[in-house]
């Protein structure tokens, strides 16, 4: 999938005026059949099953919250399916709505910028709720697991469900992620994928709980290891690309301490430093064909990166500087190449300078949880994205060996740590 760019200047973008605040719209029954129909096609190659649990509590025409893990391109066709007929407004990030706004307000999206405060995004919910009577299915990690294993979602989750004051729902996949993980560059496996649908939480739930009580029941739900579900089930993923651009999750080498210096190619993850091979198998193990294994699951291996994230911070060594691309969606009408410049980072925030000394932003660590990054971009790369509630800035490294992982990784623990 692709997105329509233009190039301009920081200038001209800068001109630009911010688009007008619209209520979302209810979908009609005939878009809710669209999708279900553009859906059927990959439900029928994945032999789709949802398991419903508790379903029966939530009345015919009551709107409720459908909250759902984040695991590949194919989630929304799987809602799509399991909440049909029922008609729902879908929270999604500004940039699906570039080049199709009218399309997407047709089908229910609500705009919202990732991991940036946006108060009209509560008021378009309970809107949602309250007049259109409509559910609304929100993906509260808002961005896909990339080692296999759940996202950190917000704290203020919690307090949102106070405010909305209506049932949850979970829906949680299975398989999904082994068919089509963000590292693998698009290529779907052949792998089965189901859901768990669960009524989770009723109004007088949320009523007697404490915010922090409801955190604990949302953050229980949506853990998962899709990698120990493939181990535990025996599921055999035995496409010969499997490893390819696994060094976007897994990019040091345990053996020398290398970053950069791994790739991910067919089944093999090899680092060019010290020449250690690693094989993924069918079943999700990694193994060293020769030497010690360090780690044998993905998710271990990837922890321990954050871990050596948090001693490079805790020592003060930590520091990230890379010329990038940039890039800024200040509409819904395209991306604008703006032209390159320089990101920083560091125990101070980001800083990016570019488009010949035009641009100059600075974000601190406490301006968010977590860092909205990504791995081939609608096809352009891996990038770094920073903004507020004005302006988002895209920046792709022009450095290929540059981990956005990495990235992630430090804004969290300096979040933590501020």
């Amino acid at each position: 999938m692709k997105i329509k760019t233009k190039n301009r200047s920081f200038e001209f973008v800068s001109s630009i005026s911010q688009p007008k605040q619209i209520k979302p719209l209810k979908q009609s029954i005939v878009f809710r059949t669209l999708l279900k129909i553009l859906s059927f096609p990959d439900m029928f190659a994945v032999n789709f099953k949802c398991n419903k649990i508790g379903m029966d509590k939530l009345g015919k025409n009551e709107p409720c919250l459908y909250l759902m893990n984040h695991s590949s391109f194919i989630d929304l066709k799987i809602a799509s399916t399991v909440i049909y007929p029922r008609p729902f407004n879908i929270v999604c990030t500004t940039d699906g709505f570039v080049g199709k706004n009218l399309l997407m307000r047709l089908l229910g999206c609500i705009p919202t910028k990732k991991f940036v405060t946006d108060l009209s995004l509560v008021k378009n919910m309970i809107y949602a709720f309250k007049t259109l009577k409509s559910s609304v299915l929100m993906y509260p990690e808002a961005g896909y697991s990339f080692d296999g294993t759940s996202i950190p979602i917000p704290d203020s989750l919690g307090k949102s469900l106070k405010i909305f004051r209506v049932p949850v729902v979970m829906i949680k996949t299975q398989g999904a992620f082994l068919r089509d993980p963000l590292y693998n560059n698009l290529q779907l496996r052949k792998v089965n994928v189901t859901a768990e649908m669960k009524y989770i939480l009723s109004p007088e739930d949320i009523e007697s709980k404490t915010v922090e009580e409801l955190n604990d029941i949302l953050r229980n739900e949506f853990s998962f290891d899709a990698f120990k579900y493939q181990q535990d089930n025996k599921i055999c993923v035995d496409e010969d690309f499997r490893a390819d651009g696994l060094h976007r999750v897994l990019y040091k080498c345990p053996s020398c301490n290398t970053e950069g210096s791994m790739n991910g190619n067919g089944i093999f993850l090899t680092c060019s430093s010290c020449g250690k091979e690693y094989q993924l198998d069918e079943y999700g193990y990694i193994s060293s064909t020769n030497g010690t294994t360090e780690f044998s699951h993905i998710p271990d291996w990837y922890n321990w990166q954050r871990e050596c994230v948090k001693s490079e911070i805790s020592n003060g060594s930590y520091y990230f500087e890379s010329d990038v691309d940039i890039y800024i969606l200040a509409d819904m009408k395209c991306l604008y190449k703006v032209g390159d410049g320089r990101l920083k980072h560091s125990e101070d925030g980001f800083s990016l300078i570019g488009c010949e000394g035009d641009l100059e932003y600075n974000q601190k660590p406490t301006a968010s949880y977590t860092l909205n990054v990504d791995y081939f971009w609608y096809e352009i790369g891996d990038v770094i994205c920073l903004g507020n509630s004005k302006m988002l800035y895209y920046c792709f490294p022009k450095d290929h060996s540059v981990s956005v992982t990495k990235a992630r990784f430090a804004a969290e623990e300096l979040y933590k740590l501020s």
